[in-house]
């Protein structure tokens, strides 16, 4: 799990990012293209043509992080707008990793057990 720390965000960078892209062309993306800083603490991620693959990139105040992670199966849920960001609580974000509809997660039910 990536820790979101108190007060930072999450953005989910809308459209496809070129995934051969980089620590440094990720962070110009943020700040050229999102008109983001990308000091700020908050987590910007990224999600390839494909889809099976997301890179997160956060800067932690000492130092820049990239996560990536790549599905073995299915797609990570994204909102269908072409560019710009949306924000997304890290609960939302826990779910995207997994592979969740993390705009509709479902609760399962489960009997409780009386003993």
């Amino acid at each position: 799990m990536i820790p979101v720390p108190s007060g930072g965000k999450v953005w989910l960078a809308l459209g496809h990012t070129d995934m051969r892209k980089g620590m440094r062309s990720l962070a110009l993306q943020v700040q050229e293209a999102l008109k983001k800083d990308v000091h700020a603490g908050d987590l910007y991620v990224f999600r390839g043509r494909s889809g099976s693959l997301c890179k997160i990139l956060w800067h932690d105040g000492l130092g820049m992080s990239l996560f990536a992670k790549r599905l073995e199966r299915g797609r990570f849920v994204w909102p269908a707008a072409k560019d710009g960001t949306v924000a997304i609580s890290a609960s939302a974000m826990a779910c995207l990793l997994e592979g969740i509809d993390w705009r509709n997660p479902q609760e399962t039910w489960r009997p409780t057990q009386v003993g």
